[in-house]
């Protein structure tokens, strides 16, 4: 069953336009394996969400439920079936 990803309106012009994205990932389930899809489906968004080393951007957050995923196990959080991620990128200014 995919993964939904939910995509704030900064980040979809990167991929099509799209507010919601179904990734299916090839074995395991954790928001970093899904995240390499993405970005392979959508190369535009791999600078936008991932750094050089595949670290997510601090400016990025992501959501797995109300739970950021930071406070779980990070890019290695595991999925359960029928999950929405949801990408927030940190709001700044003054």
């Amino acid at each position: 069953m995919p993964v939904q990803v939910k995509l704030p309106t900064v980040l979809r012009p990167f991929a099509g336009g799209a507010e919601k994205v179904a990734v299916e990932t090839p074995g395991e389930r954790t928001v970093g394996a899904v995240f390499a899809t993405l970005e392979q489906q959508h190369p535009a968004l791999r600078r936008r969400l991932t750094d050089e080393q595949g670290a997510l951007r601090r400016h990025v957050n992501v959501y797995l439920g109300n739970d950021n995923i930071r406070d779980l196990d990070g890019l290695e959080t595991q999925l359960p079936d029928g999950c929405e991620l949801l990408v927030l990128p940190s709001v700044a200014g003054g």
